[in-house]
């Protein structure tokens, strides 16, 4: 089983000046944190595509061509690239690229994303949501596995016999996952496809996913795929420390990110009991010591067959030297447990 690690680039909030943190330092401690996770050996590094103030990467692909050039052995993927409200011929060329200029460890997730700032912001109707992005999926579907390409659709111009260049290192075909939230359409969708699923389980009971993911492995083998190839992540809020004061003060890093997205939402103010709870066995939150983080991790791979788990851990900013030191734990300790079971 692979182990990686997502961010989505937060930027705290100075409570004292009302401005949230500088994004080109976040960038450059991002950068420092991908390099060191290829030397602690983490397999996979997932960067997400927000445009808002409180997140520093709009651009994952150009955070991850500057993360290639630092690293030698992770995989670089999108986590998330917000598939509908993106152009699927650009994003094929910048994966791609990213591709040769990392030796082949480029990947991309793609999906609809948990925010809609994007849409208006590339001139983009909200009511066409569902079909943009199924509409955009089988376009980037195509160009990855045909160089010459037609296609036609009713929200994009179509394209007859155009060549879209430069070609993936693996005959031209990157890895495209499917990230999804709980949508069963979404999952059947993904397997019938036959594309590798990432499921975002952030709140919650994690085993209230399990009748979803069996479903897509189901659905998966109905649809002719080849059982053998069959990949199944989850990505989940996670931080790791062999200090119980840090990791208890970590909650109020995770309540500032959830309260401040909370508030768009109508979501009551996150509690300590939440947090709690969620750091409970059956919780979702993959925070605590090395050897909680391991064991939750082996009980995702004993529920759900995974073959891959991704820890989100960048919500709500913590510090540099915090972020190091768990990704420290995570790739020599929660690791080496993980990969022996």
């Amino acid at each position: 089983m692979e182990l990686g690690i997502g961010m989505f680039g937060d930027l705290a909030l100075d409570q004292s000046t009302g401005k949230y943190r500088d994004a080109g330092i976040k960038i450059r401690e991002i950068l420092d944190q991908v390099k060191f996770m290829d030397e602690v050996g983490i397999d996979v590094f997932a960067m997400g595509e927000h445009h808002r103030p409180d997140y520093a990467v709009s651009s994952p692909e150009i955070v991850l061509a500057a993360a290639a050039s630092v690293t030698k052995n992770i995989k670089l993927a999108s986590g998330v690239t917000v598939l509908s409200s993106s152009e699927p011929v650009k994003v094929y060329e910048d994966f791609s690229t990213l591709d040769l200029i990392s030796d082949g460890r480029a990947e991309i997730f793609v999906g609809r994303g948990s925010f809609i700032e994007s849409f208006p912001l590339y001139g983009y109707s909200l009511n066409d949501y569902e079909q943009l992005f199924d509409e955009k999926l089988e376009l980037l579907l195509k160009i990855n596995a045909e160089e010459n390409v037609s296609w036609s659709g009713k929200l994009r111009a179509p394209m007859q016999n155009q060549t879209v260049y430069p070609r993936a290192k693996n005959d031209g075909k990157l890895s495209i996952w499917r990230a999804v939230g709980g949508t069963p359409q979404s999952v059947l969708s993904a397997a019938q496809l036959g594309m590798p699923l990432v499921v975002a389980i952030i709140g919650g009971m994690p085993i209230q996913f399990k009748n979803l993911i069996e479903f897509y492995k189901q659905e998966y083998q109905k649809a002719g795929h080849d059982v053998s190839k069959m990949q199944i992540a989850i990505h989940s809020h996670t931080f790791v420390s062999d200090d119980q004061k840090v990791a208890d003060g970590y909650f109020h890093n995770y309540k500032s990110q959830m309260d401040r997205i909370g508030a768009s939402r109508g979501w009551a103010p996150y509690t300590k009991a939440q947090y709690d709870g969620g750091r409970s066995k059956d919780g979702a939150l993959f925070i605590g010591g090395p050897a909680e983080v391991a064991d939750k991790i082996a009980y995702m791979k004993e529920i759900f067959g995974i073959t891959r788990f991704i820890g989100h851990m960048d919500v709500g900013d913590p510090a540099h030297d915090v972020m190091m030191k768990s990704i420290e734990l995570f790739g020599k300790e929660v690791k080496p447990v993980v990969k022996g079971l």
